[in-house]
């Protein structure tokens, strides 16, 4: 196995997310998000002959990336499909799960991909290139409305009405196909001082609605307990808010609305228990060495 750093993408807190899973030698894992295979290639390092480790992703640039390593099995889908692609391979439980959510560091920085406005490239952000809409689709195709909440809920934007009229009034004499007619369009609306960081929120916003990623995440939650072993482990590491608010409330409750069930002696009812109360951040050295570090959180969940 090739255990040279890999520029695709800088794993954040590998030591952390690595302590969280708590790995045995002959354990069975999985990896939900195998980029360029840093976190996984650490946890190879950490299991023995008889482990075995799982790593999904939808993105063919990542298949490029898999080990030639008997005990590995590169998963090319969508992690939503957790629970069929185990039991496809024979696997009814496993020791951990890791989950590093957000877009890596390899797609933020193609400028064929359309995740970032640093560029002048296409409006795709898809993480699987051969389906969906493109955010270009989403641009030209929802209504004022629809468009207002994409922008409203997952970026937060106080601008989000504002933004979604501008867009629809510019597409009428135009659609919707590249980067920079769509910064024409939504630059006006923030000032230079917080510009970068409200148009970062935009194509945050674009993105999660292009890949479902907020119903693609619950979908996986809700399959934790069925697949993961008595105290085996589940990290996720999440980069908004969003994110975090649905893991901490299913490592809480046992669903991601965060509705506490209680038996008849007032105990909460949930298939997990916290193994972190507090949310783990980077420290300030790692931040500067990998920026992208500054936003994350990692919560550590166990099997109860």
């Amino acid at each position: 196995m090739n255990c040279e750093l890999n520029t695709y993408h800088v794993p954040v807190m590998l030591s952390e997310c690595l302590d969280g899973l708590n790995i045995k030698p002959d354990g069975i894992y999985v990896d939900l998000t195998f980029g360029g295979g840093g976190h996984s290639r650490a946890i190879l390092e950490r299991l023995g002959e008889n482990g075995h480790l799982y790593s999904f992703d939808q993105d063919l640039d990542a298949m490029k990336n898999a080990f030639d390593d008997k005990r590995f099995v590169f998963v090319r889908s969508n992690f939503r499909y957790l629970k069929n692609f185990l039991k496809y391979y024979g696997v009814e439980k496993v020791d951990g799960i890791l989950a590093d959510l957000g877009v890596s560091s390899h797609h933020l920085d193609d400028e064929t991909r359309g995740f970032s406005f640093r560029f002048e490239g296409q409006l795709d952000m898809r993480m699987n290139t051969a389906a969906g809409k493109t955010a270009a689709d989403v641009l030209n195709e929802y209504s004022e409305e629809e468009l207002a909440n994409v922008f409203y809920f997952y970026g937060e934007l106080q601008q989000s009405r504002k933004l979604a009229k501008a867009i629809v009034k510019a597409r009428g004499e135009a659609e919707f196909d590249d980067i920079a007619r769509f910064m024409e369009v939504v630059k006006p609306f923030f000032k230079h001082e917080r510009e970068k960081k409200d148009l970062a929120k935009v194509f945050q916003a674009l993105r999660i609605e292009v890949n479902r990623e907020m119903d693609v995440l619950k979908e996986m939650l809700t399959q934790v307990p069925e697949v993961l072993a008595e105290e085996g482990r589940l990290v996720v590491m999440t980069y908004h808010s969003l994110e975090d608010r649905l893991v901490k409330n299913f490592i809480k409750t046992g669903n991601c609305e965060g509705k506490q069930e209680k038996d008849f002696y007032g105990r909460v009812i949930a298939p997990m228990q916290a193994v972190n109360n507090k949310v783990i951040v980077a420290s300030e050295e790692e931040v500067e060495r990998n920026p992208r570090a500054r936003s994350a959180k990692l919560r550590i969940g166990s099997k109860a």
